[in-house]
């Protein structure tokens, strides 16, 4: 099917609108050490690279507020637009998320570069009462779906009380988990990573329950920096335009695809061309 025959689906709605119980957590650093040391020091790396001041000099004067607060931010918010990530990976955010199920903890771990985790092991830890996730969708589906959906989970958590009874190793019996177990982690990460993070998993084509889980972080971000949660965006947002295959019908309006903005592109260069002109391109 065409992209002009292919009828617009919805805007996908923000998981926001359901509790899911999940909960991300920034347990490093507080809102003091970010305002105090944060800014001033991606501020000394950026400073550094343009500047014949050695870096505990340039440092010393972003934080003794010889350097105004917005003069570092406007150089910060122009290096980062610049596409020198190098400059952010010097500070770092640590983050106690929990609720979550395997499922997007199998997503999550696939970010590696400037990324580490540690998660509940189902090996060590002997789950009591383990809980799970029932998605929107099987919540909101007829009654006879959701039962059985929950029927099942409840089934096989409670086969893997009774092998742990019977003496079957822990590493074993979780062999029955679902992917909807909940279940908890800790991830650290550099600020280029969270932001490659969130281009990503914040966009509307994400899966839901992990794009859920970057909203919490970026409002655990903003309530300790409003100026560095400013670059949690879907990936759309600094780039202009989107690129998901997936939204070339349009259906999530953020940003035009970028078919939209090259088909825009080929028309003016055309019309130029036809009076005899050359548009310039970069």
């Amino acid at each position: 099917m065409t992209a002009e025959a292919r009828t617009p689906t919805a805007t996908p709605r923000s998981p926001a609108a359901r509790e899911l119980g999940m909960k991300a957590t920034l347990l490093f650093p507080d809102r003091e050490i970010v305002q105090r040391y944060y800014v001033p020091l991606v501020y000394t790396a950026c400073r550094t690279c343009y500047s014949e001041l050695e870096p505990d000099e340039i440092f010393r004067r972003a934080t003794s507020g010889q350097v105004a607060a917005e003069k570092q931010q406007e150089l910060i918010k122009k290096v980062i637009e610049s596409g020198h990530g190098s400059t952010i990976e010097h500070i770092v955010f640590t983050f106690g998320i929990s609720g979550v199920t395997r499922t997007l903890s199998h997503q999550l771990v696939r970010h590696r570069a400037g990324v580490a985790f540690d998660q509940q092991s189902q090996r060590y830890v002997n789950y009591k009462r383990p809980s799970y996730m029932v998605p929107g969708s099987i919540a909101d589906a007829e009654p006879g779906l959701r039962d059985a959906f929950v029927a099942e989970m409840d089934e096989s958590l409670e086969l893997y009380g009774r092998l742990l009874g019977a003496g079957i190793p822990g590493e074993d019996a979780r062999f029955v988990m679902p992917n909807a177990t909940r279940t908890n982690l800790v991830m650290t990460t550099n600020l280029r990573a969270l932001i490659h993070m969130s281009g990503l998993r914040l966009c509307t084509m994400a899966q839901w329950e992990i794009r859920r889980l970057f909203q919490l972080i970026r409002h655990e971000i903003f309530a300790v920096s409003p100026f560095l949660g400013s670059f949690l965006a879907p990936k759309c947002v600094p780039l202009g335009y989107c690129d998901e295959d997936r939204n070339r019908d349009g259906h999530c309006p953020i940003r035009p695809h970028k078919d939209e903005v090259l088909a825009a592109w080929a028309e003016k260069r055309a019309a130029a061309r036809a009076v005899g002109r050359e548009l310039p391109t970069v």
